[in-house]
Formats: structure tokens, sequence, C-alpha cells
């Protein structure tokens, strides 16, 4: 079935997916402080600051692009690929600060915004992506896990084995 989306539908979806990496940037910030010291108390090898800021640059400038094809290009694979991007970085990713934190029992740099925006903010365009009738329910889940699986099987391996995926 081809579905034609009106510009009004477009701009909604627009306007939501330019706040991607404004919320990412937060996030790091947030993660910035003590984020290096947190990993390598916990992972060897560590990370470097420089590593730290050369990770989430690249995410910065994935994310980046991944929102200007959703923006500029408007289809069922971009929204797909949204899905599965955002995926990595947001929810996968909130789910392995929050995990953190439960099982220290203390503040994990970046579950803050983890919790008070990726979550929310992740959920919310899916919706929007969702209700605009580009992708089934379906595909929106299959492009999610599939995305989510490397940073989750990262995030496994950080606070259960005390080692790294990547």
């Amino acid at each position: 079935m081809l579905f034609i989306m009106n510009d009004n539908d477009k701009n909604k979806i627009s306007r939501a997916l330019v706040l991607a990496p404004f919320v990412f940037i937060l996030h790091f910030l947030e993660e910035a402080p003590g984020f290096v010291k947190w990993f390598n108390a916990h992972v060897n090898p560590g990370i470097t600051s420089e590593s730290f800021w050369a990770v989430n640059l690249a995410g910065l400038i994935i994310t980046s692009v991944v929102v200007g094809i959703g923006t500029m290009a408007p289809s069922s694979p971009s929204y797909l690929l949204t899905a599965a991007w955002l995926s990595l970085l947001m929810p996968a990713n909130a789910l392995i600060h929050i995990a953190g934190s439960v099982i220290e029992k203390d503040y994990v740099p970046g579950v803050i915004t983890a919790i008070a925006l990726y979550l929310p903010y992740y959920f919310w365009l899916m919706a929007k992506i969702k209700k605009s009738g580009w992708v089934s329910s379906n595909s929106l889940i299959v492009a999610a896990v599939i995305g989510a699986a490397p940073m989750l099987v990262h995030g496994y391996r950080i606070l259960f084995l005390g080692s790294r995926l990547f």
C-alpha cells in the first residue's frame, strides 16, 4: 500500500526529529564529568577522556545524518533507520544507565537525562512515526530490536563481565 503523507504530518515528525541531537548533547554533557572514571572503575581496558569525546562526537554526527535523512526524505526506510539508530542511542543506553544505578545503588553518570529525556523523547517520537502510517508496528519493533541489540550486549558486558563490546 502506498501511503501519502500530507505536509502537516511531515512537519510534525520533522520538528520532532530535529530535537534528537539536542537531547543527545544534553545526555553526554551530563555524563562528561564522571563517566570515564565510572567506566574505568568497571571495565578493563578502560577508556580515555579523548575516546569518550570521540565516541560521542561520532554519535552526534550519525544522529545528525539520520535526522537529516528523516527530515529531508521522509519514507518508510528513513523512519526505520531512525528507529534503529535511536533505539541504540536512547532506550538501550537508558536501560544500561538505569541497570547500573540499580546494581550499584548509586548514581551512574548520565542516568538522569537517560530517564528524563531519552525515554520520553524516544517513545514520543516513535508514537509520531507510528501514527504517521509510514511503518507498521511490527516493522518499528523489529527495527528497534535490531538497533538496540549492540548497545544492550555492550551494556551487559560492562555491567556483568567487566569488559566491552566496542
